[in-house]
């Protein structure tokens, strides 16, 4: 084993957080935590695993649930396709493979869901596989100790990370040296303000030696972000009733609900709002009476959205029975996982 990979391991079992997941090898228990963790800080992501597992408490319970429950389980974390992902590996375990997970690196990545990252965490967790992952705490460290100062987000940067990560992992404990690399990034070796002076590695270190500790790991410029303009109306009427219709198609929040949406190409003002013939429409030409309205920026990986939620009384709604949209009681709209801007409406 490497001195690195010694000193590594050592740091990770006196500082590691105390995570439930890091006491087992369940495959699919840990398949959930890395799913979830993702795009997830460990912190938001915990309540979530624990109340995953509640739920689903083995991958039979997820394969037989429906979507929506699922969903619903998932609201608030954000990208959607996870969950969906997970639900039809689910089904195929349960279903073709028995309610066995495979047992290699290989046989993973056929599931949905599961990239190499992915597989080589589970992999080498569960199975003590020769995998090595590469994550952006990993980069960080990495570049910052080794002095590799090429962009981590092209493929020749990605591609010498991944080379060295793996040639560091020598020793007999692969999954262990899997998660101490990522810890030793995300407690120690932090994007901002690292405390290099107490770093085991500080001897060592280039950029500490170089002073640009600040400066790696080195990124190339982002494509620009995409604005969307979305106008949610939110109709209820005397009775309690509201208007929801689910998502479908290769959007944002596929498969959650929504209320009634007008997207435009800019900002738009409320009085040309209601006169758009789309916002007509959608009264059945009634007489409104404006409750509420706000606006809230929601920041996605590419994609600043702009939400106008525009709430709205009106006499009757049986015009969308017989339409795309769902007439529901406003308290059961509980029972319906909704994008993150749209939750608690109602509240």
């Amino acid at each position: 084993m490497s001195e690195f990979s010694s000193d590594l391991i050592l740091w990770y079992k006196d500082n590691k957080r105390d995570l439930p997941w890091r006491h087992t090898t369940d495959v699919y228990k840990v398949w959930v935590s890395e799913i979830i963790l993702q795009q997830t800080r460990v912190n938001q992501g915990l309540n979530y695993y624990i109340n995953f597992l509640k739920e689903f408490p083995t991958v039979h319970h997820l394969a037989k649930a429906n979507e929506d429950k699922v969903l619903k389980i998932w609201q608030g974390l954000g990208y959607y396709s996870r969950a969906r992902n997970m639900h039809a590996a689910a089904k195929y375990v349960s279903d073709e493979l028995n309610g066995v997970f495979p047992h290699s690196y290989d046989g993973l990545l056929k599931l949905k869901g599961i990239g190499s990252y992915t597989a080589a965490a589970i992999s080498s967790i569960c199975y003590n596989e020769h995998q090595t992952v590469v994550d952006g705490n990993v980069f960080r460290v990495l570049t910052r100790i080794y002095g590799i100062e090429t962009p981590i987000n092209t493929t020749i940067g990605k591609k010498q990370i991944e080379a060295l990560a793996h040639s560091l992992n020598d020793g007999k404990e692969h999954g262990t040296f899997n998660q101490a690399l990522m810890e030793f990034g995300a407690l120690h070796c932090t994007p901002k303000k690292p405390p290099c002076q107490s770093c085991v590695f500080k001897d060592k270190c280039w950029a500490l030696q170089n002073k640009k500790v600040d400066i790696l790991p080195v990124k190339e410029k982002k494509p620009k972000v995409k604005k969307r303009f979305l106008n949610f109306i939110v109709f209820t009427d005397k009775e309690d009733q509201t208007v929801i219709q689910r998502r479908n198609g290769n959007d944002i929040w596929k498969g959650l609900y929504q209320y009634p949406l007008i997207e435009t190409s800019h900002t738009i003002l409320t009085p040309k709002l209601l006169g758009l013939e789309e916002f007509v429409d959608l009264t059945a030409n009634q007489d409104i009476n404006i409750i509420s309205e706000f606006t809230l920026n929601h920041l996605l990986t590419h994609r600043h959205l702009v939400i106008t939620v525009l709430s709205i009384r009106l006499d009757s709604l049986e015009h969308f029975k017989e339409s795309k949209y769902q007439i529901v009681k406003t308290d059961r709209l509980n029972e319906f996982a909704f994008p993150k801007p749209l939750i608690g409406i109602f509240n």
